[in-house]
Parts: C-alpha cells; sequence; structure tokens
C-alpha cells in the first residue's frame, strides 16, 4: 500500500470518520479540537479546544456526537454542545473513548475506570464498562470490565461486535442479541506486537486495527480471527483508521506523535482491494 499524507502537525489524532460528501472528521486527544477535512483539502476546525475526543458519530439530524469526559451532541447551527452522558449511578464519568453506532441510531462507546491521563500503565488499570446509549436518553451498561477501551465495530450482520481493550493487547468479540444485549466477551485475536488501538471492520468481514505501541503498523484479521495482513505506516503510534471514499476503499488513517515529538500527528490515506462497511449514523 502507499499511503500520501493529508494533514499533519498535530497531538495524539483519534476517532476518524467520513460523511456521504466524502469529508473527513478527526479529533486530537492531546492538542484539543474536532476537525473536518474537505475533498479540496481545506481543513476546518468544528469544536475547538476540546480535548480527549476518542469516538466520533455522524447524527443523522445534523451535527455530531463527541466523547471526551461526556457523550456530547454539537449541533453544526449554533456551535454548541450539550451532555447527554456524563454521569453513572450519581458518580461523573472518567471519560468515554471509542463509539460505534448501531442501525437503530444508537452509541456504543466505552469507559474508562480511572483518569487515564493520569495512569502510568505500570500496573492494570481498574476496569471500566461499555454502554448503550439510545436517541431516547436510555443509557444500558452491557458489560464491566474493559481494561482501556479502544476501538469499536460491528461485523456485518450485526450480529458480533469487536472491541479493543488495550490492556490485554487484544480484540475481543461479544454476540449481539435481538434485544441489544451482548453475551460475555470471547477473545477475536491477539496482536502479533504492540496493542490494539482503533478499528474498523471491511464487507468481508475483516477486521482491522490500528497498533499503538508497536512497529508502526495496521492489521487485518479473517472474520475467523486468523491474522491476514500486516501492512507498515510511515510513523510508529498508530491511533485508529476509517474507510471512505465513493466506494469506500479509501482507508485513512491516523497517528500520534508519542513516539517523535518531532514527527507529528499525521492523517494519511491508502486504497484498499477490499471496501470497508459503511458506519450507521446516530439518530439524537
Amino acid at each position: 500500500m502507499q499511503f500520501e499524507t493529508l494533514a499533519t502537525g498535530y497531538g495524539l489524532l483519534e476517532g476518524p470518520r467520513t460523511d456521504a460528501q466524502n469529508r473527513l472528521y478527526y479529533s486530537d486527544v492531546r492538542g484539543g479540537g474536532v476537525f473536518r477535512r474537505n475533498p479540496d483539502g481545506r481543513i476546518e476546525t468544528l469544536i475547538p479546544d476540546r480535548k480527549s475526543v476518542g469516538g466520533i458519530a455522524l447524527n443523522a439530524n445534523g451535527g455530531l456526537l463527541v466523547t471526551g469526559k461526556s457523550l456530547a451532541q454539537w449541533d453544526e447551527k449554533t456551535g454548541q454542545l450539550r451532555d447527554l452522558f456524563s454521569e453513572w449511578e450519581g458518580k461523573p464519568l472518567f471519560g468515554l473513548n471509542d463509539l460505534t453506532i448501531d442501525d437503530q441510531g444508537s452509541i456504543w462507546a466505552g469507559t474508562f475506570g480511572c483518569d487515564i491521563n493520569q495512569f502510568d500503565f505500570k500496573s492494570t488499570p481498574p476496569p471500566g464498562s461499555l454502554f448503550r446509549i439510545d436517541p431516547s436518553g436510555k443509557v444500558t451498561k452491557l458489560w464491566e470490565g474493559v481494561g482501556v477501551t479502544n476501538g469499536l465495530g460491528f461485523s456485518p450482520d450485526r450480529k458480533l461486535l469487536y472491541h479493543s481493550d488495550s490492556t490485554t493487547r487484544a480484540v475481543w468479540a461479544y454476540d449481539v442479541h435481538a434485544d441489544r444485549t451482548v453475551s460475555p466477551r470471547q477473545l477475536f485475536a491477539r496482536l502479533p506486537e504492540g496493542m490494539p488501538d482503533g478499528l474498523t471492520v471491511d464487507v468481508e468481514g475483516g477486521v482491522w486495527i490500528a497498533v499503538v505501541a508497536g512497529p508502526g503498523e495496521i492489521v487485518r484479521f479473517k472474520k475467523d480471527g486468523t491474522l491476514d495482513q500486516r501492512v507498515k505506516i510511515p510513523a510508529k503510534t498508530i491511533t485508529s483508521l476509517a474507510f471512505g471514499g465513493p466506494d469506500m476503499r479509501d482507508l485513512y488513517v491516523v497517528t500520534a506523535n508519542n513516539d517523535n515529538r518531532e514527527l507529528k500527528g499525521t492523517v494519511f490515506r491508502t486504497r484498499s482491494d477490499i471496501p470497508g462497511l459503511p458506519v450507521p449514523q446516530a439518530k439524537f
């Protein structure tokens, strides 16, 4: 794969998402801000300063939903943010990271079990949880016991939910029931090197994973969990990835400057032989 650089100069990039106009959305967790890159290369700052945004969802009614210390809805007309989910059982959340969206327009997102910015990773962090947030406002805890929650994505038939847990160095799979609850997670794949961060799914059911703290690569696992591809990236700290483009064969990869502060967080684009699976829009 050949990679072209679309944007650079950031801190820790996350949350890539594309829309029907072939615009790319992404966030800078460390530096703050949510951005939109237009097909002509013009970059807009949509939400200035908001830090720790690990996940972005397009909203069918306009605007975005973004994570951080809370799950918040952003109104593009007014530029205002409104919290949708900021506490559980009367206690403030430590934060939400990555997310995905189901066909009903609900958000599936993982929470941290501690202030991840203050954690030294020399021990096992307190567990976080997996939640579903419905457009009605109902919030359901689906699973507890996630070390460091990262990428989320559904299989093409929506019967499996894949979930990166970085501290376990593995991606896990939950069976998704008709009532949108889940069975206890089972191991889907363990990385050959590094830790899993963001993930995305293609139309064949392959799971593409960004490898952080590794050799600078993304990997693809077949739907049976066998390793299929290891693709080198011209950076070391790979944080997330997403499909886009008119044929869903553009693959966007974002990085961080963790390993080399001179090598800034960057947005790359390449082409995949296998189209990506479209991610639904939220319906809030």
